[in-house]
């Protein structure tokens, strides 16, 4: 285990609370498929378990976190509402928990971000407040806004309550598969790699994890490597949920504290592990939810004769614009 920064009895998230979440999401959040695939496992020469959130409703994991962070809101919080920004998937899963629960949601979000994602989020009956990513701070607009209506703000990662969420999805492979030696996780905020991290070392404490970013969009890398927070302003790559500018105050000692490593992939070996995902194991999968299987099919992280998990973290693409994988 990575050198820690802060005493485990400090960090803000424990396996208890992942528990607790996985209790309260029983008959809301999907208990997603574990696919394996006999080529990889060739190629890898190990055992590979992909667990596929892009099953997941709202097609991506971010559903574990928004619906547990809003079923722990007061009474009073339910009735005024919540608020938050995103690119699109924890958008999709605000709106989806919010309509299933009765309380209104609003959403600040890019103006570029994927069409499919606008849609779906507008269609669970969210308002979205558009806004140009290169000239507007998100989070100075998202808090004005909360101030202006008295929203209560459910941060798309670095929030305790959606971290232990989205921990349920490693919790659930682990429970399913039986002990890992590896697990590999993509990583935007961190909160899925926080919540997994803690699952793994729990359930499985011989299991290395490994957070998997984009080349050009590795804030957590440096950070992880330096100990020390580091930014990344609009970075210019497909993975689109893994364009956040910084880990969080509360996923950054996480990380810290139980990954292992991080690592990078390309946009070719994105771009070549979607088109295999889609067209060997048959299923759709968008950009930043083939990150972790990158790393490994690419040969970024090898491991030989070993038991590996693979998060997958989200199946939402906008085929109108499948052209722009093409043309990169």
């Amino acid at each position: 285990m990575s050198t820690h920064f802060c005493a485990q009895n400090l960090l803000p998230v424990s396996f208890a609370d992942l528990e607790s979440a996985a209790k309260r999401l029983q008959g809301k959040a999907f208990k997603t498929p574990v696919m394996t695939s006999e080529t990889v496992n060739k190629q890898t020469n190990s055992q590979v378990f992909f667990k596929c959130e892009n099953f997941q409703r709202t097609g991506s994991f971010k559903f574990r976190g928004a619906c547990n962070a809003l079923m722990q809101l007061s009474e009073a919080e339910k009735q005024r509402g919540v608020l938050t920004f995103s690119s699109g998937n924890h958008a999709q899963a605000i709106a989806l928990a919010g309509k299933l629960l009765g309380i209104s949601t609003t959403v600040v979000m890019p103006a570029d971000a994927p069409k499919v994602k606008q849609e779906a989020t507008r269609g669970y009956g969210a308002e979205i407040i558009f806004y140009d990513r290169a000239q507007v701070s998100r989070e100075k607009l998202t808090s004005r806004i909360a101030e202006e209506r008295h929203l209560t703000i459910i941060p798309p990662y670095d929030d305790t309550r959606v971290i232990a969420g989205q921990g349920t999805a490693a919790l659930e492979l682990i429970a399913e598969v039986g002990e890992l030696d590896l697990l590999l996780v993509c990583c935007g905020g961190g909160g899925l790699l926080s919540g997994c991290a803690i699952a793994a070392k729990t359930l499985s404490p011989k299991c290395k994890v490994i957070g998997v970013e984009p080349e050009q969009a590795d804030d957590a890398a440096r950070s992880f490597r330096t100990k020390t927070l580091q930014t990344v302003s609009n970075p210019d790559t497909i993975a689109d949920g893994a364009r956040t500018p910084y880990l969080g105050k509360l996923t950054f000692p996480l990380v810290l504290h139980y990954v292992d490593d991080m690592a990078t992939v390309s946009e070719a070996e994105i771009r070549r592990t979607m088109f295999f995902m889609w067209e060997r194991m048959k299923i759709v999968v968008e950009p930043t939810g083939v990150l972790a299987a990158a790393a490994l099919l690419s040969g970024v992280v090898q491991a030989e004769n070993a038991r590996i998990g693979v998060i997958v973290s989200g199946g939402n693409v906008d085929f109108r614009e499948v052209y722009q994988f093409f043309s990169l």
